[in-house]
């Protein structure tokens, strides 16, 4: 049973749909930026550059609405109905409508707050929702409740690798019969002053260096320093091919196959060689009945860590050689998290609708140790099958391979 890919929904530092986001990506457009110094705690962080959602979301949610999530739900909601509608569905049976939305952290944002609140004007101040808010899988459920999905509700917490296994999970409840259609993807909205000095202390995050923030984060390149945090929601519709033919719906691309692995390595760092990466790339391509001549294009994982971008190119040249195009959206994205999976599967999707493959941003020396073919620049070129790369800290490894509708 083939599995399709008929709607996408997006909410990005680029803007609050696909569109956007694909615009942007193609015209070279950054939505890293400095935050600013909102009280002594963030001024005191060591970095203040991310890549925010800066578009308001009470504005499309409803004040009343929106008050009663956390802010990851409200990206996921919104971006779940884009999706929605730009798969045409009416009516689906609840109990063949499932939801599968990961998340890194989920509800971060409104934990803290609500922390602070105890601690400064106790515990009568505490908002009764604070639970349902700050819950990881409060994102998922609100999806739910919003389409009356009865088929079951997931949430894969594997971390940056997050939004890439809710959709191999939703594709997965499809093939083995538990659905019909799944609304699947992730979600993180997790750009607070801890989880910005806990990356940075970790060596992890990139630090400014005297330039242009939004040329801070450079996956691939020589100059590069470590990942930007971003936020956003990335959200797909899967569905049977029988149930698309039944409504004479329209596939815009195959979710052929998927591939999940972990490295039992070491809870931040990568398996050397990349070789727990090799794995999951080639389940993904048993899982589709694929092989490496099918794939025309990889969208990196690539977070612009020295050992995440090298570890991760060895990986593919072990599996495709050294002239497969490689793309990395994390340039002009940031590093999404529990989100990122999900929205790089939509711009992997994308690239293969339109045969324009998206620059990596920031690339001005590709390192020397990468030996692949990284796009700087917009190309145009067609591509029958793509894959789409996410890892995790814990050694979660995720591979999707999507292809063009008409394979």
């Amino acid at each position: 049973m083939r599995v399709a890919m008929t709607g996408y929904g997006a909410v990005t530092p680029l803007g609050v749909d696909v569109s956007t986001l694909w615009s942007g990506l193609i015209e070279g457009r950054s939505g890293v930026r400095e935050l600013d110094a909102l009280d002594q705690v963030w001024a005191r962080l060591p970095v203040r550059v991310a890549a925010p959602v800066t578009a308001d979301l009470e504005e499309t949610l409803g004040r009343v609405r929106a008050r009663k999530l956390d802010r990851s739900q409200q990206l996921a909601l919104i971006a779940a109905d884009e999706a929605w509608r730009d798969a045409g569905l009416g009516d689906v049976d609840p109990d063949r409508l499932a939801v599968a939305v990961g998340t890194g952290v989920g509800g971060v944002q409104t934990l803290l707050d609500q922390d602070d609140l105890l601690e400064s004007d106790g515990a009568r101040r505490v908002a009764p929702r604070a639970v349902p808010m700050l819950m990881p899988n409060g994102a998922s459920a609100q999806i739910s409740i919003a389409y009356t999905a009865k088929a079951g509700v997931f949430t894969p917490t594997s971390a940056c690798a997050s939004g890439a296994e809710a959709i191999a999970l939703g594709a997965r409840l499809i093939q083995d019969g538990d659905a019909d259609v799944v609304i699947a993807g992730g979600v993180e909205a997790a750009i607070t002053p801890l989880t910005l000095a806990g990356f940075a202390q970790s060596q992890a995050l990139a630090k400014p260096d005297g330039g242009p923030a939004d040329r801070l984060s450079r996956p691939f390149d020589t100059d590069r320093r470590g990942f930007v945090l971003g936020e956003g929601a990335g959200i797909v519709i899967l569905e049977s091919e029988s149930h698309v033919a039944a409504r004479t719906g329209r596939v815009r691309t195959w979710l052929a196959g998927w591939g999940i692995t972990s490295d039992a390595y070491h809870i931040t760092g990568t398996e050397p060689g990349g070789l727990g990466q090799v794995r999951a790339i080639r389940k993904a391509l048993a899982v589709g009945g694929l092989t490496v001549n099918d794939i025309d294009h990889v969208n990196a994982h690539a977070t612009g860590t020295t050992i995440g971008d090298r570890a991760e190119a060895q990986a593919l040249r072990d599996v495709f050689g050294e002239e497969m195009n490689v793309t990395a959206p994390k340039g002009a994205l940031g590093h999404l998290v529990g989100g990122a999976g999900a929205l790089e599967a939509i711009i992997t999707a994308r690239t293969i609708e339109s045969g324009i493959i998206p620059p990596t941003a920031n690339l001005q020396h590709i390192d020397p140790e990468v030996h692949l073919d990284i796009v700087k620049e917009t190309r145009r070129t067609p591509v029958r099958g793509a894959i789409s790369n996410s890892f995790g800290f814990g050694g979660q490894n995720v591979t999707l391979a999507i292809c063009a509708a008409s394979n």
